[in-house]
């Protein structure tokens, strides 16, 4: 547990990067309609991630990194959220249902980097 179990990609248009993905890797996208935006399962050869709708603008060229998300899979969601928050961390998104799958939230580290946990429910709701 509390390891890397999944990435995340960030996509001003989702449409024409899962295009790009599937014939680059030949990854398989499915919309995931339970999800609060527009969000899709990606499932890979090895770890399993999803592409997203961008919620913020693309940070200007030569600003930094512009990265995957990864979310790391915990036992207690509700436990390391209070811990992440205990240490200085912040919400970016609150916890939020993956229906039958999983509870998954997001945080923002002390240096603004964004990050997931997720916690495997099957009935989630």
């Amino acid at each position: 547990m509390n390891t890397i179990g999944y990435f995340e990609i960030q996509s001003s248009v989702p449409v024409r990067d899962i295009k790009f993905y599937e014939a680059v890797f030949g990854w398989k996208f499915f919309k995931e309609p339970s999800v609060p935006i527009e969000y899709y399962r990606i499932e890979t050869n090895s770890i399993n991630g999803g592409l997203l709708q961008r919620l913020a603008p693309l940070p200007p060229p030569a600003s930094g990194t512009n990265a995957y998300v990864c979310s790391i899979q915990v036992a207690n969601f509700d436990k390391i959220s209070e811990s992440i928050l205990v240490n200085g961390g912040e919400i970016a998104m609150p916890k939020f249902a993956i229906s039958g799958r999983c509870w998954q939230g997001y945080f923002v580290d002390l240096d603004n980097n964004t990050f997931g946990i997720f916690e495997v429910d099957e009935n989630a709701a």
